[in-house]
């Protein structure tokens, strides 16, 4: 089963799946930039219908305490769009944990992501899918990003929910497995974010074979990477024979992406990068693992 802000939903149901998304996000405590907020409840209702008109059916929604998270406005907008989404528990990465969670060691963290897992988030009957986003720096793990991962994983093995992470433009991918895997979570409750920013594929590829889900969840931010190399580092991988440890998405955090704006829009890599592989040879075998099969696993509850 996969647990959506209207409750639990079998596999089956989940649909063509954007891995790591943000819908209702505020980032200017940090950032200082009134683009990285999206309060327009109205506007999100509309970006999704752009993307179930893609196809896509299921969105699992990262901002957490501290990021701006709201989850009965996602549970609004799931039930006007039709589309399934999963909300999380967890902290993002220095700075952006909350104060009053600054000081938490991993025990005290865990006993809060168990705590909304089983209770429900903020008082409401509405319960996360998903531990995540959690992070690291970029080429560091501070001592408080430490305590958050290995928190993380250890709500993950009370609960059966799979650890989502943030690395910080790709890095440290292998070392956040490492950790998970210290604290004996397995390897089918570990997906390792953003690893389409990391060029250096010895390293990516080093997060594949610990036999983990990666993420290629920053497609379009040619800002950062351009999508060429995101799809050729891809095309590799599936003909290496990783495509079902591999998901997709945007990961879609500002006005400035949305439609509205003029942006992309959450439909970039239904609409976009999908196409691109099927010019490339790749099969729609291949590209029902990344879009679906491969997230109903990722994100299904684990029974221990």
């Amino acid at each position: 089963m996969i647990q959506t802000v209207k409750g639990k939903i079998k596999k089956q149901e989940m649909g063509v799946c954007a891995a790591h998304e943000h819908l209702s996000i505020d980032l200017s405590r940090v950032k200082n930039d009134p683009d990285t907020i999206l309060d327009d409840e109205q506007g999100m209702i509309f970006e999704l219908r752009y993307f179930y008109q893609a196809g896509g059916r299921s969105m699992v929604e990262l901002t957490n305490s501290g990021m701006g998270r709201s989850v009965e406005r996602l549970r609004r907008l799931s039930k006007a769009t039709g589309v399934h989404i999963i909300t999380c528990t967890g902290f993002y990465k220095d700075p952006f944990i909350p104060e009053f969670a600054q000081a938490w060691d991993q025990d005290r963290l865990a006993e809060h992501f168990v705590q909304e897992i089983k209770e429900g988030i903020d008082g409401t009957d509405i319960y996360p899918g998903v531990i995540g986003e959690v992070g690291t720096s970029v080429n560091e793990i501070k001592p408080v990003e430490k305590e958050l991962i290995l928190g993380a994983g250890k709500a993950a093995l009370e609960t059966g929910l799979t650890v989502t992470t943030h690395t910080s433009l790709g890095t440290l991918g292998s070392k956040q497995v490492d950790m998970l895997f210290g604290i004996g979570l397995s390897k089918d409750q570990i997906i390792i974010g953003h690893q389409d920013l990391n060029p250096d594929k010895d390293e990516v590829l080093d997060v594949l074979n610990a036999g983990v889900y990666i993420a290629f969840d920053t497609i379009g931010k040619n800002n950062y990477r351009p999508d060429e190399e995101r799809l050729a580092f891809l095309l590799d991988f599936i003909e290496r024979g990783f495509h079902k440890q591999i998901l997709l998405s945007a990961d879609l955090t500002r006005k400035s992406h949305w439609k509205k704006h003029h942006g992309p829009g959450y439909d970039l890599v239904l609409n976009g990068f999908i196409p691109e592989l099927r010019n490339h040879g790749v099969s729609e075998d291949v590209i029902a693992d990344l879009l679906i099969h491969n997230p109903a696993e990722a994100f299904s509850i684990k029974e221990r």
